[in-house]
């Protein structure tokens, strides 16, 4: 079969603006090169500004995980100004998080991913699609998956309010600052936070997670497409400890067959195939600069690409579960010893190649739902009512930090640099930019790049796997 080369433009159901181009040979992808289009040019907004300014302008960054880059912003100057977040800050802060979370995971699988697998009626959402869709569920199945799609709307809603309780309003929270957070959770509040929350847990334990084993189990070919990189990360996200060195899901980074320690400084951007001028390509975040050129010869994304100790690596669920080598919830045991026929408690005992593939990382993802529902269940008893929340500061003359957390689809750093009590550089390295980046300066694919390489495309005009598995990344 000769060679056919393929664009999705826009690529749909994801938050941002993707292009894809693949090249199809013998009905598999043998080349793939991902654009990112917009430019948004933070760094150069938050220059010069106050600050505390940042925890809200950077969550203009993504409407689907602004709490996380609050949190990393806030991390940062928590960081540079040396400031101790008190014990129900942490936790208050972890509620928050916690709630957008899950909203998320669901809202990924379910009004993103999910009409790849699941057939609705002739209507929108579920239309336009492709003529041939590769909609296999059986019939039962697949209105479970339909009914399970308009409950999951309502299940959203109430997430979304368990963020506004304690932050304020979601999108785009105000609870969230340097120093903790401005709410103190009264008994009130409290009370109102664990009903919703017993729902949304609720969904997750006994409709979330047995669809996605359930959609896994006819789609088993997808556990053998999309593996991609051989290295993955998690930067730590919900601090368990009050001096924020143990996390829920723990820093630490997975390359070459072994862990290793996360080291923040470590990382950093190449820039050849990104419209930006190359003079800072190849630096860590202290010494990065944004500043695009829209001319430059090759480049071909306004995404950077980030790299760790020179490495390419994944980010997101799956690398985070992975890192943390998480125990598998009941009903993943459950399913996959009955419906795959698998012994396995833990997410590695799953192997690399299954984690790590199109539908592994949806498992992954539901697995962590849970994990995170469980941790937020204990949240909600360790909170004290009305307990101090937030820690007074001094902005110094000059100072710098890091603040690394991971927003629900992947690991994400900020880095602030003050002088004269004004930002003098603000660096962002979002979670997308590493799983969607292009090619580094050695000419190495990004993440889903590489992810995209063998995936199946037998009908050229009906690319349904392409986008399958740019969709479980969650750009």
């Amino acid at each position: 079969m000769a060679k056919a080369t393929i664009a999705i433009d826009p690529v749909t159901r994801i938050e941002g603006h993707l292009k894809a181009q693949v090249v199809v040979e013998n009905g598999k992808v043998v080349d793939a090169h991902l654009t990112g289009g917009m430019f948004r040019g933070f760094e150069q907004i938050l220059k010069g500004r106050d600050p505390r300014d940042s925890t809200q302008i950077v969550q203009r960054i993504c409407g689907v995980c602004p709490t996380s880059h609050a949190m990393a912003s806030a991390l940062a100057q928590e960081d540079a100004f040396n400031i101790k977040v008190t014990g129900n800050g942490r936790i208050t802060r972890n509620l928050i998080l916690g709630a957008n979370y899950l909203q998320s995971h669901i809202l990924h699988f379910y009004h993103l991913a999910a009409l790849d697998f699941v057939a609705g009626p002739d209507t929108a959402p579920f239309v336009p699609r492709f003529a041939q869709p590769d909609l296999r569920l059986p019939p039962e199945a697949n209105k479970v998956g339909v009914d399970q799609y308009l409950e999951a709307l309502e299940v959203r809603r109430i997430a979304h309010e368990m963020v506004a309780l304690f932050g304020g309003r979601m999108p785009h929270v105000q609870g969230i600052v340097p120093g903790g957070a401005t709410e103190m959770p009264t008994k009130e509040a409290l009370l109102e936070y664990a009903a919703r929350f017993k729902k949304v847990r609720q969904f997750i334990v006994e409709k979330y997670l047995p669809i996605t084993y359930i959609v896994g189990s006819v789609y088993k070919d997808l556990f053998e497409q999309g593996q991609g990189v051989h290295g993955c990360s998690c930067f730590g996200v919900f601090p368990m400890t009050d001096d924020g060195k143990t996390h829920l899901l723990k820093a630490g980074v997975f390359l070459n067959g072994r862990d290793v320690e996360f080291d923040p400084k470590k990382i950093t951007e190449d820039l050849k195939y990104a419209w930006y001028d190359d003079a800072t390509t190849g630096k860590g975040a202290a010494g990065a600069e944004t500043s695009p050129d829209l001319d430059k010869k090759d480049a071909y994304s306004f995404v950077k690409a980030p790299r760790y100790d020179g490495e390419v690596i994944e980010v997101g669920p799956a690398a985070r579960m992975w890192v943390a080598n998480a125990p598998l919830s009941e009903v993943g045991v459950k399913m996959l010893k009955e419906k795959f026929g698998i012994e396995a408690r833990t997410i590695r005992d799953l192997g690399w190649d299954k984690v790590f593939s199109i539908m592994g990382r949806h498992v992954a993802r539901a697995e962590e739902a849970l994990l995170i529902a469980n941790a937020v269940e204990g949240w909600l008893k360790e909170v004290k009512p009305d307990g101090e929340t937030f820690t007074p500061f001094e902005i110094p003359q000059s100072a710098e930090g890091y603040g690394c957390s991971e927003a629900p689809r992947g690991s994400l750093v900020h880095y602030i640099r003050v002088k004269d009590q004004k930002i003098d550089s603000y660096q962002i390295i979002s979670a997308t930019l590493w799983n969607c980046s292009p090619r580094d300066d050695k000419g190495r694919r990004g993440p889903l790049e590489e992810a995209l390489i063998g995936v199946q495309v037998p009908d050229i005009n009906n690319p349904v796997n392409v986008g399958r598995t740019i969709r479980a990344f969650d750009p």
